[in-house]
């Protein structure tokens, strides 16, 4: 059984994202960059599955400019078997790189592909729900758990009302949730075995996919600072102050 794993470019969650001064988008210069945190839990779900004996290979891609074979190495550090990269430096939105995966999978024809539910970057958690209606694979989104069983992915999704269990026919796609595990640290003998593990490299132009961004950004700022709050004494006080100053009643 193959599993297709997509990891994400992004910068690190610890850090404190800024805007260019002109606001045409995020400054990048000198930031630290790390794996999509949903990717990284796929990834690891997909390595889980490979020492359980279900999975025979997992062969994890990134969709950017070379920077991101980074990511990948991560990746093959973290278990992976090898590592694709799409390289292009054009703005990739969430179709085109449904586009491209579907490129990769018709290509690599994987059993199961495993994403990150969405990127904390863009946060639209859009790409795992279009890879699957462009491939006409089923899907289960936003999974806690995942079991390989008599030919079928039987996923544990969080919804608003709990949970919901969904049986899948392989091939299947499935998009993870915080929950699904906790992802491991990569050892330092890992990271240098990752360093001589495949890595092939693609272009847009050779999978024939059109990624041409659809969706222009106009301006880029940061959030209006919110005013400190204030305590009253009285609900008389309270009720005053919400019809004087907040206006609100």
């Amino acid at each position: 059984m193959k599993v297709l794993v997509a990891v994400k470019r992004v910068v690190d969650y610890n850090v404190k994202v800024r805007p260019k001064s002109d606001g045409s988008g995020v400054d990048l210069a000198n930031v630290k960059m790390s794996i999509n945190p949903f990717c990284e839990i796929a990834v690891e779900e997909a390595v889980r599955l490979k020492e359980k004996g279900v999975a025979t290979e997992v062969i994890a891609v990134s969709l950017g400019e070379k920077a991101c074979q980074e990511q990948i190495r991560t990746a093959l550090a973290l278990g992976a078997d090898r590592g694709i990269q799409v390289e292009t430096s054009e703005e990739l939105q969430p179709l085109a790189v449904a586009k491209l995966l579907k490129a990769i999978v018709e290509k690599e024809s994987p059993d199961l592909v495993i994403l990150g539910k969405q990127a904390i970057d863009g946060d639209n958690n859009q790409t795992g729900q279009m890879l699957a209606a462009l491939t006409g694979m089923a899907q289960g989104t936003f999974a806690s758990e995942v079991v390989i069983e008599d030919g079928k992915a039987n996923v544990t999704r969080e919804i608003d009302g709990g949970l919901q269990t969904v049986a899948l026919n392989l091939p299947a796609v499935v998009t993870t949730d915080l929950r699904l595990n906790e992802p491991r640290y990569a050892s330092l003998p890992n990271i240098m075995k990752a360093k001589k593990k495949p890595l092939d490299v693609l272009t847009v132009e050779e999978l024939g996919v059109d990624a041409a961004p659809r969706v222009k950004t106009l301006k880029v700022e940061p959030p209006a600072e919110r005013q400190a709050g204030i305590k009253v004494e009285t609900v008389a006080e309270l009720v005053d102050k919400l019809k004087t100053e907040a206006k609100v009643i």
